[in-house]
């Protein structure tokens, strides 16, 4: 597992990531997931790199110019519902790759404990293909590892990467320890040391689906 962390070269994504922190700002539900579009756009472009290219002549009013094109399309997949803006950010780039969602959920014990569970995957066939799986937070890693399972119901893929926001020291290391695939690279906004009992990153920025889309009941 090869991680990458954006957050530590100076760049106008650190304006996106602080915004997204803070409390005056992140209030503003349409800035909150315009801001994860933005950042799923850097994501995009840098990701975009390490792709296989060909060669290509482009026929213009004037002449023939040859451009490198990326001659494979990604899979875009993500977590609902908090991925919906960051996955917006990786379509608005990669416009035309296939998509896969996949439902994930909290469902609480008695005792106040919970576990993550999946409830369902939509996706296409994803055998040999480059998927890009994105969340905006990696608290616990235990939501990632069974959207990584799901994802090879639907084939092996060539590689993936994995994608969030801010991500808890706790949650790479569960990543490392239990991803069940081999080929993958983990992209990630920030790094936050700790981690609630309830599996809140902090200082995190609370939970990003409740302020893209309002808390649910």
């Amino acid at each position: 597992m090869k991680i990458i962390n954006l957050g530590k070269k100076n760049s106008i994504f650190n304006h996106f990531v602080s915004e997204l922190r803070n409390v005056k700002i992140q209030s503003d539900s349409m800035r909150f997931r315009r801001n994860l579009e933005r950042i799923g756009e850097v994501f995009a472009y840098e990701i975009s790199k390490g792709f296989s290219y060909d060669t290509n002549k482009i026929t213009t009013p004037l002449g023939i110019s040859q451009q490198s094109l990326i001659n494979e399309k990604p899979v875009l997949a993500t977590i609902l519902r908090a991925g919906l803006p960051l996955h917006q950010g990786f379509l608005n780039y990669f416009d035309s790759s296939d998509n896969a969602f996949i439902s994930a959920y909290r469902k609480n014990k008695k005792d106040g404990d919970f576990e993550i569970k999946i409830e369902y995957m939509s996706s296409p066939n994803l055998e040999g293909k480059t998927v890009i799986l994105c969340d905006p937070m990696i608290a616990s890693g235990a939501s990632m590892v069974l959207a990584m399972e799901s994802i090879l119901l639907k084939g092996n893929p060539k590689h993936i990467h994995v994608v969030g926001v801010i991500a808890s020291t706790e949650g790479l290391q569960y990543l490392r320890e239990n991803s069940p695939v081999k080929n993958w690279t983990l992209w990630i906004g920030a790094e936050d040391a700790e981690m609630t009992s309830k599996s809140y990153i902090v200082p995190g920025l609370g939970d990003a689906g409740d302020l893209a889309f309002g808390e649910k009941v």
